[in-house]
């Protein structure tokens, strides 16, 4: 790294892209103490809801009442997903502090996931950006499927450097790129995110890692390299995206910070009482989650 990062700072997605996948439905309570547990360990940036159709994704009912029922602290971020106008509406009335915006780089996926083609859904981001700046909330883009499709396979480099492009010219705060499926390499990593810093300098770039072929971690480790300073990541491991065929979450949040921690980079996160979120969480779902740390505990012992 040209310039070594200190710190880093983890997107708790374990709410939203966590649990919109999972088997177990929790109620909103049970979303709302979920929340209140990660914010005690110390995360203060959390995808906490999707303003989404509830018929498709059930998982994410209740998005408002959850916004109206989150401990609202000083220093703490709640991000909103949405996927459409009517999405970002909702948003705004629920009193997010974020507003995260998707377009697929597949057009197949952005069809599935979104349904409409991504021109509609890239077309839609300006309109969005510039009513979130109106409303004086940060608006995101995560460029889903920027590194694979699991129904058109390969994606082109050239279609996730145009929408890159584009959110810079659209004036969103943060541009993600997201493995949605698994299968991206620190190699394709390291270099995507050169091609997207190229053609928007001015953004701040943060990538979302699928461990769905184990290679999270590693993609995690060269985003760092690369200098990137934003990582999205899920408490247990969990979740995945419902429109992704054999989808098997995550990273886990535990074991990134616990990676983080050991290389020396802060992360303002108490990594034992994420643990005890972890197993907590675990306990909520009835059932077992796929992060390592969590289970193995932290090294030296004392440090539990």
């Amino acid at each position: 790294m040209q310039n070594k990062i200190t710190r880093v700072q983890v997107v708790e997605v374990g709410p939203r892209d966590g649990l919109q996948n999972d088997p177990s439905i929790l109620d909103v309570d049970a979303k709302v103490e979920f929340i209140t547990r990660l914010v005690d360990a110390g995360v203060n940036r959390i995808e906490a809801v999707s303003f989404v159709n509830e018929k498709r994704v059930p998982a994410m009912a209740g998005a408002e009442a959850v916004m109206a029922a989150v401990p609202r602290r000083a220093g703490v971020s709640y991000i909103g997903l949405a996927l459409n106008p009517r999405g970002f509406d909702r948003a705004v009335e629920a009193r997010v502090d974020e507003v995260n915006y998707v377009v697929c780089a597949s057009d197949t996926f952005n069809q599935r996931n979104q349904g409409a083609p991504r021109a509609e859904t890239l077309a839609a981001m300006h309109d969005i950006a510039a009513r979130a700046r109106d409303a004086k909330l940060p608006c995101s883009l995560t460029i889903a499927t920027a590194f694979g499709c699991p129904f058109e396979g390969e994606v082109d480099l050239a279609v996730v450097t145009d929408i890159a492009r584009q959110a810079a010219d659209a004036g969103v705060v943060e541009l993600a790129l997201a493995d949605t499926i698994g299968v991206a390499d620190p190699a394709s990593v390291k270099a995507r995110i050169a091609a997207a810093a190229a053609v928007a300098p001015n953004l701040r770039l943060r990538c979302h890692f699928h461990n769905t072929r184990n290679t999270g971690i590693a993609n995690a480790y060269a985003a760092i390299e690369a200098g990137v300073a934003v990582l999205d990541a899920s408490i247990a491991g969990i979740g995945g995206c419902p429109f992704a065929p054999k989808a098997t979450g995550n990273i886990g949040s535990e074991d990134l910070v616990y990676m983080l921690h050991r290389m020396g980079i802060a992360t303002g996160i108490d990594l034992p009482a994420f643990i005890s979120v972890a197993k907590w969480l675990e306990g909520a779902l009835g059932h077992a989650t796929f992060a390592q740390v969590s289970k193995a505990g932290l090294f030296p012992a004392a440090a539990q």
